[in-house]
């Protein structure tokens, strides 16, 4: 087949694929995790049955690709403000702050999902990823002089990434902001460990 067809019949697919797992996450949020059936995903995304099975096999693996999808989109997005300017510690505070937001946005649709779904290889790869980069950042910082150095960086990531995940929680942008501002507080100040 000439490249442009496969080019086509690809960016068809793609489309496809995209509006499956649109469609999914929307009735999931909609009607509930185990509410949304294949008839309802196929129909809500303007398809025939036969051809959402010929994409995914149930549900749970539409909304673990949606998942995986979201994650990777927000990784992404870290990686771009840890690559903004200013120091370590600054870039630090601005990927914490970017983390815990879209922890916020996420809320428990995302938490809940991932409980029912048993995150797979790639979500845990995404996890390691972003302990990796909070770290080395982390790590960076701490050789500036600006945090703390009597942690290692990879615990202090650790203690990052957890003390965030309450964002999910929080009510408003001014209480996430707060909460990035405890949890950076944190990063500064060298206290005796016994």
């Amino acid at each position: 087949m000439p490249k442009l067809w496969n080019e086509t019949v690809e960016a068809h697919r793609t489309q496809v694929r995209d509006a499956i797992v649109d469609s999914a996450a929307a009735l999931v949020f909609e009607h509930g995790l185990r509410a949304v059936t294949m008839s309802q995903i196929a129909e809500h995304a303007g398809i025939g049955r036969a051809t959402l099975y010929k994409y995914f096999p149930d549900v749970d693996a539409i909304l673990r690709t949606w998942h995986t999808r979201r994650v990777e989109e927000h990784l992404a997005e870290l990686v771009r403000v840890r690559a903004g300017s200013g120091t370590a510690g600054t870039r630090l505070t601005a990927v914490l702050r970017s983390y815990a937001h879209g922890v916020h946005r996420a809320g428990r649709h995302d938490r809940g999902l991932v409980q029912a779904l048993h995150p797979d290889e790639q979500i845990s790869d995404a996890r390691n990823r972003l302990r990796e980069l909070v770290s080395e950042l982390i790590a960076e910082a701490a050789d500036g002089g600006e945090l703390r150095d009597d942690i290692a960086a990879d615990e202090l990531a650790d203690y990052c990434l957890h003390a965030l995940a309450a964002a999910a929680e929080l009510g408003s942008a001014a209480a996430v902001n707060r909460l990035v501002a405890v949890t950076a507080a944190g990063l500064r100040l060298q206290v005796e460990v016994e």
